[in-house]
């Protein structure tokens, strides 16, 4: 490597890449990143000069790093399509529309300022997954380019195209007022064209661009940001409260008394919505999502079927896309649209208009909506400290004892474990609909634990107790972030 090149290697995720710029990447390691993915793209594709979408968000380096991206992009032959400021949907759609061959989004999504990343991807309506990921930091940092010489165009005035998109097929009938919060990211000069143009009565919060982030980031898990839009959903007696992360692929969603809806729940009525119109479809949903969507008796009546799988947007998005699933549903806000709903891949703007859309269909608020799905008691996603290089095999070891359980009918608070799967970590289910999950952590050093009943606060907790005995005979494992 050069002298005056910085790439830190763990910048290199499971999904997509991220790095404090210029601490742990500068230009030179950004231009290597791009004749990285170029070389991986052309060795995809076949093509000496394949078409790459690129774009960026609205933080003061993004284009500067956009720059040097495409310059190490083009050294290997690719041309390059820039349609300037997005939202990472924005640049997932471009593909179908110019039906181009991979996409390179520069990104840091909800991260503090400081923050700069490529969300990319080559096949439609996917991102990388982290066999690709994996294979993109070893062309990146054994510096093994393609070369070639490609060029540049301007796709101008593309966010016209991308939002009458959503608008053309979306309009509905009821006057929905409804908060529209994007934490002054990206999402704020999207967000609430396209909520009007469909016909929504749009209070804006904090939708102008701002990239120091002066109240809070914009991330829809973060409850400063969840606070902000139920104090103006009261204040604005608002039908539904929206609010969108950095890049535009997540949304969280408030209702009508300012209670914050998680997005496991709010998957399940959108899939009990759309199940009635589109009966036999598949649901895809992550291994922490909600066990109401097994049993519940809409979408059995209308003969659907609900697969759980990994966690990560990337995964839920590859297994919508082979399973040829309706939607996809993940607990931290990612949702999924398959044709004829959307492309398949994440858009927090085109899950907000499903929000909508279930709204438009029912005589009723918001609120009244959330209470008709059976009660459940659900602990926060805890994550107990563990060694990066130590979290994978304690899982697997924990996988062994609880299958071991399962097969000598052990009792947990009265009930032995009916279910076990292990697509991601191990995730054990009860005769009542009660479950716990273990599993680690994609992106830092910590387990990842998840309990719920359906019948008790106490049963909840009891299933919990045991997880953390377990745990703690492991000697592995450390403090929790938040515990129960």
């Amino acid at each position: 490597m050069s002298e005056n090149l910085k790439i830190d290697p763990y910048g290199f995720r499971e999904y997509d890449a991220r790095w404090l710029y210029e601490k742990d990447i500068n230009s030179a390691g950004i231009e290597n990143l791009g004749k990285g993915l170029g070389t991986q793209i052309k060795n995809y594709t076949k093509k000496d000069h394949p078409r790459i979408i690129v774009g960026h968000d609205y933080r003061s380096y993004s284009e500067e790093i956009k720059t040097s991206l495409k310059k190490g992009l083009k050294s290997t032959g690719c041309h390059i399509e820039d349609i300037g400021l997005s939202l990472s949907p924005m640049v997932y759609f471009a593909q179908f529309n110019l039906d181009a061959d991979a996409v390179a989004m520069v990104t840091a999504s909800h991260n503090e300022n400081g923050w700069t990343g490529v969300k990319m991807g080559i096949k439609k309506g996917l991102t990388h997954a982290p066999e690709e990921m994996r294979e993109l930091k070893e062309i990146t940092l054994s510096e093994k380019f393609s070369k070639g010489y490609g060029n540049e165009k301007e796709i101008k005035d593309f966010d016209k195209i991308y939002k009458n998109d959503l608008i053309n097929k979306n309009k509905i009938n009821k006057k929905i007022k409804a908060v529209v919060a994007c934490g002054n990211g990206t999402a704020g000069v999207f967000a609430p064209d396209i909520l009007r143009g469909i016909g929504c009565e749009v209070i804006e919060l904090d939708c102008n661009l701002d990239w120091n982030f002066p109240k809070y980031n914009p991330n829809p898990e973060d409850l400063e940001m969840l606070h902000e839009i139920a104090k103006a959903v009261k204040e604005n007696n608002a039908d539904i409260g929206f609010g969108f992360d950095g890049d535009g692929d997540r949304v969280g969603v408030i209702d009508n008394e300012g209670n914050e809806i998680f997005s496991d729940k709010i998957g399940l009525l959108i899939a009990r919505n759309l199940s009635t119109k589109h009966k036999n479809s598949k649901f895809v949903v992550d291994v922490k999502s909600t066990g109401l969507y097994a049993k519940d008796k809409i979408l059995l009546e209308n003969n659907c079927e609900t697969i759980y799988w990994k966690t990560g947007h990337s995964h839920i998005k590859r297994k919508v896309n082979t399973e040829k699933a309706l939607a996809g549903f993940e607990k931290s806000g990612h949702f999924f649209f398959n044709q004829p709903l959307g492309y398949g891949y994440d858009d927090g703007i085109n899950s907000a208009i499903h929000v909508c859309h279930l709204l438009d269909n029912e005589n009723k608020k918001m609120s009244e909506i959330i209470n008709e799905l059976p009660n459940t008691f659900q602990t926060p996603t805890m994550a107990p400290f563990c060694k990066d290089e130590e979290k994978y095999q304690v899982v697997e070891d924990l996988v062994k004892q609880i299958k071991n359980l399962k097969e000598n009918e052990t009792e947990i608070d009265g009930q032995v474990i009916n279910d076990i799967l292990t697509v991601n970590g191990v995730r054990f289910s009860f005769e009542d609909g009660s479950w716990g999950l273990i599993r680690a952590s994609s992106n830092k050093p910590s387990l990842v634990i998840v309990t719920e009943s359906p019948t008790s606060d106490e049963r909840k907790k009891k299933i919990f107790d045991f997880i953390d005995d377990l745990l703690q005979k492991t000697s592995k494992v450390g403090e929790y972030d938040q515990k129960i």
